[in-house]
């Protein structure tokens, strides 16, 4: 069963996290001392065995502890369609490769993280394809959720 709070995750070691949308599934992975997320890729959703084979690999390749997936809740906290689909996402992700799945709130990551590269490419004055934009946006999204649980441990602990 995912958990939902942060304190029901491993003490050490690397957490990843997963924007799991219809189309794509954007993913970060933070460094060995969870003080930062960082996108890494944009996966295409599509049959679960393709998918399961691809998220193993990255789970050995980079020794993860834990996954984090993101809860598109409705703004008033209800569930959404999405957020039932990430929710059977993260059961059948955690039953398939053993470790623990937190499911996090992620109300507006996606609106966020295409704002942060809006103004990264105003910025540099750098236009990127709309294909290439969106698969960014959603390993952004992904940083931004972790980056939000890693925020929460840090604060945690310091309170502690």
């Amino acid at each position: 069963m995912p958990i939902r709070n942060t304190q029901e995750l491993p003490q050490v070691g690397k957490i990843a996290a997963l924007d799991v949308g219809t189309k794509t599934i954007g993913l970060a992975i933070c460094d060995g001392l969870r003080l930062i997320a960082e996108p890494k890729t944009t996966l295409t959703n599509t049959k679960w065995k393709i998918l399961r084979t691809q998220l193993q690999e990255v789970a050995q390749k980079e020794a993860l502890c834990a996954w984090v997936v993101g809860l598109p809740l409705h703004m008033n906290g209800s569930i959404s369609q999405s957020a039932d689909r990430a929710m059977s996402f993260a059961h059948q992700l955690e039953e398939d490769l053993g470790l623990p799945v937190l499911l996090w709130d992620e109300r507006l990551s996606t609106k966020a993280a295409e704002a942060a590269l809006f103004e990264h490419r105003q910025g540099r004055q750098k236009r990127m394809r709309k294909k290439d934009a969106k698969a960014h946006v959603d390993s952004v999204a992904a940083s931004l959720i972790l980056q939000g649980v890693l925020d929460n441990l840090s604060r945690f602990n310091q309170e502690y």
